[in-house]
């Protein structure tokens, strides 16, 4: 199938990719639109993959304030250059970072950095509701351990469904930004104020 330059034009359109990329791609799919963005979501996790371990030194922290001015997020997003970091898509991938973080609330970034309070007090609760509902001590655990799971995905940033797109974790999107800058990408830390709320 002929590749038009419409075609290349959609699927950069779509996903960001480079023209070349987005090219090749659509000459491996003989022109198939739909497989072409999987195929560059996939070659996006690849780099995405290559680049995890590489310093993040460079960013932005940005902020976003709720109509009202009740509620506010400061976030620092960190990539690998300055160059990056100076980009309108970074720029706006650190907005909607805050902004998600004002609509979603979430306790920490990962699971490594949720507070071993918040942990403990959490499990003693669902271990009270599992005895009390009478199950089975073997039960319990796995009962337990099931609705940890839930509660850590709901409470973690990276984990969360991205509130633009449900179908995505925030982690997802780290990964397609990544993909499409060429660049790692980190959350550093955030902070979310609320009138009222301690």
């Amino acid at each position: 199938m002929k590749i038009t330059s419409q075609m290349v034009k959609e699927l950069r359109d779509k996903t960001s990719a480079g023209m070349m990329d987005c090219k090749k791609a659509l000459s491996e799919t003989d022109g198939a639109m739909e497989k072409a963005v999987d195929l560059l979501r996939k070659k996006g996790l690849a780099v995405a993959a290559k680049r995890a371990g590489r310093a993040t030194s460079e960013g932005v922290i940005e902020t976003y304030i709720h109509a009202g001015g009740k509620l506010g997020v400061m976030i620092e997003l960190n990539c690998e250059t300055d160059f990056v970091a100076k980009t309108d898509q970074f720029r706006e991938l650190a907005r909607d970072l805050a902004m998600h973080i004002a609509a979603s609330n979430p306790v920490s970034i990962d699971r490594e950095s949720v507070p071993e309070a918040v942990l403990s007090r959490e499990k003693d609760i669902y271990v009270q509701q599992a005895l009390e509902s009478g199950k089975p001590e073997n039960i319990v655990e796995k009962i337990v351990s099931g609705k940890m799971d839930k509660f850590l995905a709901e409470i973690c940033l990276l984990e969360q469904k991205y509130v633009k797109d449900p179908d995505l974790s925030v982690q997802d999107l780290l990964t397609d930004c990544v993909g499409k800058m060429g660049e790692n990408i980190s959350v550093k830390r955030f902070a979310r104020f609320q009138i009222g709320v301690e």
